[in-house]
């Protein structure tokens, strides 16, 4: 019997990803279901044998990772291939590092990795035309993806890539879905805004930098609604295990992932560079907490050693210096105390006539 451990946070990442594998059923029919099953199955029981081993519980985060999976890829993409796939994530980037909390890379992203490279002239064939339920779809060539497009300087209506009626993976052309599941994990807590403006931003800003440079590749501004720029962006880069802790580090992180996957988009041979990014951001993630923890430290500690200094260099001697108490008066037995605050200093007893005398002595 599979046990799960409960995770809240989890759920509601799912329930973030409804409305797009609605979407996406209408977009490809059965198709999406046929993946989601055997990515689900295939995921589900790889995390089981390896909790069995360890008398664990089966993670509701393999449920996250399969349902991010299962939508990554374009609608033919033989079953066989996506079952490999989810299987080396589970295992591979999860599984031999302890199971969840301790993998140190995205499973998703390295599953898909993984795929992309071993088959990657399988799964440029794999695209089919869109609508209906996939009823009566037809295969396309990778070339009528939007991103392709845009390299063949061809136009790409904006309205086609807001509402995701374009070819190319099952879940990740609906960008005002997108942007509504961000801003549903944004507001329960679910997802770090922080790594979501700072993966956007980095994008942007090196996208503009490589269109200033007159660069003969370069892609337009709406090429980052294209592709699986924003599907990564929202539900991969801020994945919190493999993602930095400290939240300044958020910053850091995206702007890394954002500029890496514009970068490798433009640049190389292939035609995707969000999951080589994740992983490249994923690699730096401690680094990157403990380059922060060192910069938050020593900023206290040079705070303290400029205090000394500031109080030495122009400082009032009366602030510099603190008050020194006044000696105490002596009270003697005529002498009555100053007032309240007088020091509470018992008086000094009388001395007799007798006492002055020598012992045994004349008088």
């Amino acid at each position: 019997m599979i046990r799960f451990l409960k995770q809240p946070m989890m759920r509601k990442v799912l329930i973030a990803l409804a409305p797009i594998y609605l979407f996406s059923l209408w977009m490809y029919g059965l198709r999406v279901i046929a993946a989601a099953a055997v990515v689900f199955v295939c995921g589900i029981v790889t995390e089981w044998l390896f909790e069995r081993r360890r008398q664990g519980k089966v993670s509701e985060a393999v449920l996250v990772t399969c349902a991010l999976y299962a939508l990554a890829w374009p609608p033919k993409a033989p079953l066989w291939i996506l079952a490999v796939g989810i299987i080396f994530a589970v295992a591979m980037a999860k599984g031999v590092y302890g199971g969840f909390g301790r993998n140190i890379f995205n499973p998703a992203i390295a599953g898909r990795a993984f795929i992309y490279i071993s088959f990657a002239v399988v799964l440029s064939r794999a695209y089919t035309s869109f609508g209906n339920f996939g009823i009566g779809a037809v295969d396309v060539l990778s070339s009528a993806t939007p991103l392709a497009r845009m390299r063949a300087h061809v136009p790409v209506p904006i309205t086609d890539l807001l509402f995701g009626l374009r070819p190319g993976a099952m879940g990740e052309s609906m960008t005002l879905l997108i942007v509504l599941a961000a801003a549903y994990l944004i507001l329960t807590k679910t997802a770090s805004w922080r790594i979501m403006l700072a993966t956007l931003a980095g994008g942007t800003v090196t996208n503009l930098v490589i269109l200033a440079t007159g660069a003969q590749k370069a892609l337009p501004m709406e090429s980052l609604l294209a592709g699986s720029f924003l599907y990564m962006s929202v539900f991969m880069a801020t994945d919190p295990v493999s993602a930095p802790k400290r939240q300044p580090s958020h910053y850091l992180y995206g702007i890394l992932i954002g500029a890496t996957a514009v970068i490798i988009r433009t640049f190389s041979a292939f035609p995707e560079g969000t999951s080589f990014a994740i992983l490249f951001g994923n690699t730096f993630a401690n680094l990157i907490d403990i380059a922060v923890d060192a910069v938050q430290k020593k900023a206290p500690a040079q705070k303290k050693a400029s205090v000394p200094a500031s109080r030495s260099v122009g400082a009032d001697p009366a602030q510099a210096a603190p008050p020194t108490q006044p000696a105490p008066r002596p009270v003697g037995p005529d002498t009555k105390p100053a007032g309240p605050d007088a020091p509470l200093i018992s008086p000094t007893p009388p001395v007799r006539d007798t006492e002055l005398r020598p012992k045994g002595g004349a008088r």
